[in-house]
């Protein structure tokens, strides 16, 4: 049995017992440290971090063990590894090989629950294709979803796709019938295309905001049309650079704190020190001081520089949201989407946990019960 003392995000002062996988019991106590006691945080959209891509050439099971580790210390115990835009040789490849390391290590098992693959069927534009290779953009084929799942023994939970391209309604409905989370994301479409995609069994967008046109018409636009949409849930990239403070806040007024969801969107080159690098799936990208990736000579963002936790605290250091709602949108709610029943730090609940100072750094991390990281 594993006893700690601390704070809930809530403010309460509490001990916690752990008994082996699960939270045993969750006392309210007259006072205690001021450490924050916060459910592990879920992240569905993770493409790398600290130097690591889920994305390599050479992506190996030993690479895939050593990303998780490292998020874990961030205090993300539980992701979703992002495959994005590439030939299908290349995408059943890296999916075979994060597989293989979720056979060989029980607690990267129970930290990748899925894995979500972001393209290739996007919009073809620049701005909504972002840095998605525009020469292996594709339309969906359903037959080419059954090769990632055998390639990744049916790990494949969310497929973000442009709703515009041609087969998509009957792409969405398929993976609808199949248990899967059909989200909209580096579209340019219609708002027909939009209420079309829902219709067939769409639940979520991607990075709402972000993926889209530099400008876009006032209205109607692709954007109003998933904010509107009450069937859709959002996930936001809270990092300071890709969305503005307001218009996050506004974005998530409309949304409701409900059905949005934070996630990192992280790089290989997050939690790396500024610079330029040339990497082999992004080619030339640049690190900026203030934590910006961005393709160089420009502004176009590739992806964040931040981990989970850092979103987590922007948004509640730059924003009206509170702690407590502000874990629920980066744990509870992302848990809630993915099935797994974590994100809470309640009696029964799978022990997932992080223990962190009063302005969010991790001390202690726990996973499925394991102490797995002291600062």
């Amino acid at each position: 049995m594993t006893v700690f003392e601390g704070r809930l995000a809530d403010g309460r002062p509490v001990r916690v017992d752990l008994d082996g996988p699960r939270i045993a019991a969750v006392t309210e106590i007259s006072d205690a440290p001021d450490e924050l006691i916060l459910p592990g945080l879920v992240d569905i959209q993770v493409n790398g971090y600290g130097g690591r891509d889920f994305n390599a050439d050479d992506l190996s099971t030993g690479d895939v063990v050593e990303l998780v580790r490292e998020l874990w210390k961030r205090g993300t115990t539980t992701l979703c590894p992002t495959i994005i835009t590439a030939p299908e040789d290349k995408i059943t490849r890296n999916l075979r090989v994060i597989a293989a390391a979720r056979q060989a290590d029980p607690l990267v098992r129970h930290a990748i629950p899925g894995l979500h693959v972001e393209g290739p069927y996007l919009a073809p534009e620049d701005g909504p294709r972002g840095a998605h290779e525009a020469d292996h953009l594709r339309d969906p084929d359903i037959a080419e979803f059954g090769r990632w799942q055998e390639a990744s023994g049916g790990l494949v939970k969310i497929v973000t796709l442009a709703p515009e391209r041609a087969g998509a309604v009957d792409y969405i409905a398929e993976l609808s019938r199949r248990n899967v989370v059909a989200s909209i994301g580096h579209t340019a479409a219609a708002p027909a295309d939009i209420k079309a995609a829902v219709r067939a069994g769409a639940r979520l967008s991607t990075h709402l905001g972000n993926g889209s046109h530099a400008m876009i018409r006032r209205h109607p636009n692709y954007i109003w049309a998933q904010l509107a949409e009450d069937r859709l849930a959002a996930t936001f990239i809270a990092d300071g650079h890709h969305l503005p403070a307001d218009t996050f806040t506004a974005m998530l007024r409309a949304k409701g704190t409900g059905r949005a969801l934070l996630v990192s969107d992280s790089v290989a080159l997050a939690g790396c020190a500024p610079g330029d690098y040339t990497t082999p799936v992004g080619g030339r990208i640049t690190v900026r001081e203030d934590g910006r990736v961005t393709l160089p000579g420009g502004e176009l963002l590739a992806g964040s520089g931040s981990s989970l936790i850092e979103c987590l605290a922007w948004a509640v250091t730059r924003t009206e949201v509170e702690l407590g709602t502000a874990v629920g949108l980066a744990a509870a709610n992302p848990a809630r989407l993915l099935g797994t029943g974590r994100g809470r730090v309640e009696p029964g609940a799978p022990a997932d946990l992080i223990v962190t100072t009063p302005d969010l750094s991790v001390l202690h991390t726990f996973v499925n019960g394991v102490p797995i990281h002291s600062a």
